[in-house]
């Protein structure tokens, strides 16, 4: 499970749309209302028996292609192991579709497979110039004997941490430029496998504001052997090739911060949508006022983790989340252009059928054909992780 630091490393009442719910992730039917979301159907976007799939991102081409990125590593179970979010053969792939993903490319391209150690969570971001900004982070592997030898590094059974790097794509995804590394935060101080400073990372959106600045959400730890860590933010000029650090997003002596995703609302505000550790799974919103300068945090009074937000064409915005809680599955909620609504939002269950809490870490984004389609990673009875999709109205 992704928890805090391991994610690194490695019940309320739900008031949910009785038309929405859907026992058994089967198709709801889709009498499409003004305004209302809508289920269509599930889908299975990518599933092979001899891999584990985790941790997709989903952008819109200008000419309605459709790119999911996800996170693929060996199915170890067929070879007598068992699975684990920290993986040596971890690399970065991606699947299309041109039909509003009616149907999706048989077999992966690969996006990058770092020389390193195994790479998690490829982030994706389109640019207005059309470009592709697609962030992740590594884990190198070492012998359980060599990680004594990192007293100031993040370890997870026999991997250190390496941290986060980023990739670019001028051609839809064809080809990738990159590793840029990021600098590390002011804050931190452990180190990876070479002895530097930790670059930082996260899973989760970067937003380009209308101002062009990238922004880009971090998850910062100021001890190796501290599970507790907060959310600051980095500001890229460039479209990804330098950074600069600006705030704290959100930073508390108790509650843990960790995934986090930005959106920018129609009147300027930086939104942080930000999963919690130590807060009874509590999403967090943080909000800016002031371009990024400075953050203030509350409590949005649900559960779930982590999140994506997409706007709708009517310019509501569409919060989707994983739930790692019975009966495990996605959410998602409608809120306000302002995104201030969020307390009082109805809960909407996408899928509730998911096997184990294995599950999750959905992405959204608005097709050509004008439908929200939601991609993320999912498991039946404990079986194959795979990357699903949901299609809705909207």
């Amino acid at each position: 499970m992704k928890t805090s630091r391991r994610h690194l490393l490695g019940a309320m009442a739900v008031a949910s749309f009785p038309w929405m719910r859907t026992r058994g992730g089967g198709s709801a039917a889709a009498t499409t209302v003004k305004g209302r979301v809508e289920k269509i159907k599930d889908m299975i976007v990518y599933e092979h028996e001899k891999y584990y799939c985790a941790f997709p991102s989903v952008v819109i081409r200008p000419n309605g292609e459709l790119l999911v990125a996800f996170r693929r590593a060996p199915n170890r179970r067929l070879y007598g192991e068992s699975y684990s979010h920290t993986d040596a053969n971890a690399y970065l792939v991606m699947t299309r579709s041109r039909d509003n993903g009616a149907t999706w490319s048989r077999e992966p391209s690969l996006i990058f497979a770092h020389p390193f150690g195994g790479s998690q969570d490829p982030c994706m971001v389109q640019l207005r110039d059309r470009s592709i900004v697609c962030t992740s982070y590594l884990w190198v592997p070492v012998r359980p004997e060599t990680t004594e030898k990192f007293p100031k590094a993040m370890k997870n059974r026999s991997f250190v941490f390496f941290g986060g790097y980023v990739l670019r794509s001028e051609d839809g995804g064809s080809t990738w430029a990159g590793p840029i590394i990021p600098p590390p935060l002011p804050t931190d101080t452990t180190v990876n496998v070479f002895g530097d400073r930790t670059p930082p990372c996260q899973r989760g959106a970067l937003c380009q504001a209308r101002n062009g600045k990238l922004y880009w959400t971090v998850q910062s730890f100021t001890q190796a052997e501290t599970e507790h860590s907060s959310v600051q933010l980095l500001v890229s000029e460039d479209r990804g090739n330098t950074w600069k650090y600006s705030c704290p997003v959100a930073e508390d002596d108790r509650v843990v911060f960790n995934e986090t995703s930005m959106y920018e609302t129609d009147k300027g505000d930086l939104v942080a949508f930000i999963r919690t550790d130590k807060f009874d799974d509590h999403t967090v919103i943080s909000r800016s006022t002031d371009g990024g300068r400075s953050f203030k945090w509350e409590d949005a009074g649900f559960q779930g983790h982590p999140h994506h937000a997409v706007r709708l064409p009517d310019g509501r915005v569409f919060l989707v989340y994983g739930y790692r809680h019975k009966p495990y599955g996605i959410r998602a909620r409608v809120l306000n252009a302002d995104c201030t609504d969020f307390k009082t939002a109805a809960e909407i269950v996408l899928r509730d059928d998911g096997g184990t809490r294995d599950i999750g870490y959905p992405w959204a984004t608005v097709t050509a054909d004008g439908h929200i389609l939601v991609v993320y990673y999912f498991n039946k009875a404990d079986g194959l992780r795979h990357i699903a999709g949901t299609l809705l109205t909207c």
